[in-house]
């Protein structure tokens, strides 16, 4: 019979999860809290234990189960070729309420190191896998004592509700022998399932749609440009206009790719110069209602590319973030600075301007598939 415990009540939480984490090892399914509804939870490396899993769901075998990681950087082991596509929407959503579905058919995925019978449990006929990375710090917690892969799914019967609470997980399991655990954690933040998007080279399908709404998915899908100078008045916010047009002009499209400026040594909220706001002016396009921004935490995990008007610039951003440094380039492709015309005459912001569109000009004719995702619109139901 299965055995209910309140984390919320004991004492010391931690020695609960180091309990699940025992029976996890000796080969037990255990029910575990997430941030969007319950969970069946076991070992991925232990066959039996998946199966007593698939048994206990009632689960089609045409149904694959999902893998839960510790963390984003896992992924990169069992999707040894992540696209651009499933890499920004892993960081951007990470830990959180997304499936992400991705191929896991290269011969040196970490998924080849399962059981073979596991790995026929995780992947569908197409060879994709789903992958989660919880938001929740009794998972977390579990992972730091569990080395393994954990296999997971809903913690309900094939067919029946979601459970968003550890009491209605025992009342549909509590006669099941297979069971010996259920952390409670009262209910589930988001108490509705997560949303599951498969990704395939710059192509994503919303599988279903869960805790993150269609439309936020597509906002997370898009790719985002950083461009970077010191105060974020003069070259990064006409960088900024100027990128945004030519992307327009390219697509067709007003946001076909988020544009943004900000700057290394920004004051919040100044407006841009006025020198420059009459150059872009002349071109047709309008600073007036430019704000300065501090480059941030957020802005830095939210960019897919940061371009710096200087070599000190790149320099100062990576030795603060050296997470980030791949994604970070001088705009000037040989390395060489865009002068800082602060307190010069219009001519020499308007010589800066052509500066930075000729080479903005070389970057957008550079960008393939991969910076316009498309949506693949046939959504589908999946338990």
């Amino acid at each position: 019979m299965a055995t209910i415990v309140d984390l919320q009540q004991a004492e010391d939480p931690r020695d609960l999860v180091h309990r699940a984490v025992q029976a996890l090892a000796e080969g037990h399914v255990i029910a575990v809290p997430t941030e969007t509804v319950y969970g069946l939870t076991a070992s991925g490396l232990d066959e039996d234990a998946v199966e007593t899993l698939v048994q206990m769901k009632g689960r089609s075998d045409t149904a694959p189960l999902a893998i839960a990681l510790r963390s984003i950087d896992a992924v990169w082991d069992f999707a040894c070729q992540l696209a651009p596509l499933a890499e920004r929407l892993a960081r951007r959503t990470w830990p959180g309420p997304l499936t992400l579905v991705l191929p896991c058919l290269d011969p040196d995925s970490a998924l080849t190191q399962l059981p073979e019978s596991v790995q026929r449990r995780v992947m569908a006929e197409d060879g994709c896998v789903g992958f989660r990375v919880v938001d929740h710090r009794v998972f977390e917690t579990i992972h730091q004592f569990f080395a393994a892969p954990l296999v997971l799914t809903s913690a309900n019967p094939s067919g029946k509700p979601a459970a968003t609470t550890g009491t209605e997980v025992f009342d549909y399991f509590a006669d099941e022998a297979a069971l010996p655990l259920i952390l409670n954690d009262g209910p589930c933040r988001y108490a509705g399932a997560s949303t599951v998007v498969r990704v395939l080279g710059h192509r994503y399908e919303i599988l279903r749609e869960g805790a993150i709404e269609r439309a936020a998915m597509r906002q997370f899908a898009k790719p985002m440009i950083a461009l970077v100078c010191t105060g974020n008045t003069c070259r990064s916010p006409m960088a900024e206009v100027l990128l945004r047009e030519r992307l327009r002009k390219k697509t067709g499209r007003e946001d076909a790719v988020l544009v943004v400026s900000a700057g290394v040594a920004a004051m919040p909220g100044c407006g841009a110069a006025l020198q420059a706001v009459e150059v872009m002016g002349q071109r047709g396009l309008d600073l007036t209602g430019h704000a300065s921004r501090p480059l941030d935490d957020r802005l830095i995990e939210l960019s897919d590319l940061i371009l710096t008007m200087t070599a000190q610039h790149r320099d100062a951003i990576v030795a603060r973030w050296p997470h980030a440094a791949e994604r970070v380039k001088t705009l000037l492709r040989d390395g060489r600075d865009v002068s800082d015309p602060v307190g010069a005459p219009v001519e020499v912001y308007t010589a800066c301007a052509d500066q930075i569109d000729q080479e903005l000009d070389a970057w957008v004719g550079s960008f393939g598939d991969d910076w316009y995702p498309s949506e693949v619109d046939d959504t589908k139901g999946q338990e």
